[in-house]
């Protein structure tokens, strides 16, 4: 009680603080990023930067706009970018923002290795005052989502601290960043762009118990709320669900069981293409959405579904008797405890979620339930990450991902990156599809790339090897007054950042 009572007085205070000079907003969406709002070490990767700006921006429908970039184009060998950036753009402390600024950040993002991946780049330089060259060591086109994520840094000033008080020249400037409180902003008055229709922003760190009695009370505007409080609308407000490839899959180890390193890699349930077949046809993934999210996301069918380097085709009417014949035919019998045996082999395995996420252990306990009447007894275990690490490469694992980039299919079914961090966990591997995806690494835009992604999907997906189970992609829900019009939102990506905000250029206040 007293947990909440602080917060609550950290909203009024808010409250206070933000409507102090005209329209203001307070929002209450997501945690704080832990090194501050610094993109060299990964700030803005799921959502609008809000202090910096980037090289291009999507708008609601994921078409490319011009931010900072004027130009933007790939050499015929696809190793080097040269890129011309306005000149108009100045940084919140006034200094004009020049090539100079961009060639540094992206050797900075190199150099710091934070959540960007880029090491496919040998360097970055200014040529004059507004064009940038950026070599590659290879043909990479995925390395183009940089330009759409990473916020410019000043040369001149960036340093330890900036994560605390970042200068840039998106949108919005820091007013004060009470950690593990609230964050207010303020708009820049140096921003080229549109000015923001409001006054201020406070972004409010209490909890989604806190951020939902703000709304209630009235002091907070935009609220995200997990599937479970979907349903507790306040008054005066309207829930917008956003659609997301913020996906939910079961890993399922792709080869047999063996020891690489002092890691056990591979399942021998798993391994066989009968089993991953079977469990991809007899889920229910309508029911998987009502019953683990209470309705509110859709069926997944892979990891990027809805996106242009989808394959609409790569997914199955949910059949159970197809399910059940393919393990048949397979030579997989049920034994007397309903238990499906293969050569004395039982179909049996443990199902790992983080236990700290109810989302996932309901996906988990749902999953086993469906699996049942397959013969398939799946046990749902709970552990830290760290437990998680330790087993993820031989035992399926309810994972999460989530991308506006194809470079996510490149992380999960690229053999080269098996085991290494989390990509690849279940060291899937087919020369079909690496061969596609070095093909569309060296296409001439990403835009060309988008069908030879797609196109790998029969290969490891459901008319394919059946590498991952994909259970659901997870709406964002929003509550949000009914003062506020927010337009439009995009599919939106994993919700570790603030993706809503992608298109906070277009919000505004509808009553006086």
């Amino acid at each position: 009680m007293l947990d909440l009572t602080k917060s609550l007085a950290v909203l009024l205070l808010s409250a206070g603080l933000a409507q102090a000079g005209g329209p203001s907003l307070v929002l209450a969406i997501g945690g704080e990023p832990e090194t501050g709002f610094d993109p060299v070490m990964g700030w803005g990767s799921y959502g609008n930067p809000l202090f910096q700006s980037t090289l291009l921006t999507r708008d609601a429908d994921l078409t490319t706009r011009p931010d900072l970039a004027t130009d933007w184009q790939l050499s015929e060998d696809r190793l080097t970018w040269t890129i011309t950036i306005r000149a108009d753009a100045k940084f919140s402390d006034g200094t004009a923002l020049t090539a100079e600024d961009v060639a540094f950040t992206f050797n900075a993002a190199r150099a710091a290795a934070g959540e960007r991946d880029l090491q496919v780049m040998k360097a970055a330089e200014a040529l004059d005052a507004q064009r940038v060259k950026i070599t590659l060591t290879k043909p990479w086109i995925t390395f183009a989502e940089s330009f759409y994520t990473l916020g410019i840094v000043p040369a001149a000033s960036y340093g330890p601290g900036y994560g605390r008080n970042p200068i840039g020249s998106g949108p919005f400037r820091l007013v004060a960043w009470a950690e593990g409180e609230q964050l207010i902003v303020e708009p820049n008055p140096q921003y080229y762009g549109p000015p923001s229709a409001f006054e201020k922003l406070t972004f409010l760190f209490t909890g989604e118990d806190a951020g939902l009695a703000a709304a209630r009370a009235g002091v907070a505007h935009l609220v995200s709320v997990p599937a479970q409080l979907a349903e507790a609308l306040p008054p005066n407000f309207r829930a917008i669900r956003a659609r997301s490839v913020d996906n939910r899959g079961l890993s399922l180890p792709f080869g047999l069981p063996r020891e690489e390193d002092g890691r056990r890699i591979g399942n021998a349930v798993t391994a066989d293409p009968a089993i991953r077949r079977a469990i991809n046809l007899g889920l229910d993934r309508d029911l998987v959405v009502e019953v683990a999210l209470h309705g509110h996301g859709t069926p997944a069918w892979g990891s990027v579904d809805g996106l242009p380097w989808s394959d609409p085709q790569d997914r199955a009417d949910y059949d159970l008797p197809a399910a059940l014949a393919t393990l048949e035919t397979a030579g997989w019998h049920k034994g007397d405890d309903g238990i499906r045996v293969k050569d004395g082999l039982r179909a049996a395995f443990r199902i790992h979620y983080p236990a700290s996420d109810a989302t996932r252990q309901a996906l988990a306990e749902t999953v086993a339930e469906l699996l049942r009447p397959l013969g398939i007894e799946a046990r749902p275990t709970g552990g830290s990450w760290e437990a998680i690490a330790r087993v993820m490469h031989a035992e399926p694992v309810v994972f999460g991902f989530g991308s506006h980039s194809p470079l996510q299919l490149y992380s999960i079914f690229a053999s080269e990156l098996a085991g290494i961090g989390w990509a690849n966990p279940g060291y899937y591997t087919n020369p079909k599809v690496d061969a596609l995806f070095a093909k569309a690494q060296s296409a001439e835009s990403l835009e060309a790339s988008f069908p030879l992604w797609a196109e790998a999907a029969a290969d490891f997906g459901i008319r394919g090897d059946n590498a991952w189970a994909w259970l659901v992609n997870l709406d964002h829900v929003y509550f949000v007054s009914d003062c506020l019009e927010i337009g439009p939102t995009q599919i939106e990506p994993h919700g570790h950042g603030w993706p809503v905000t992608a298109t906070i250029a277009n919000w505004r206040w509808s009553c006086e």
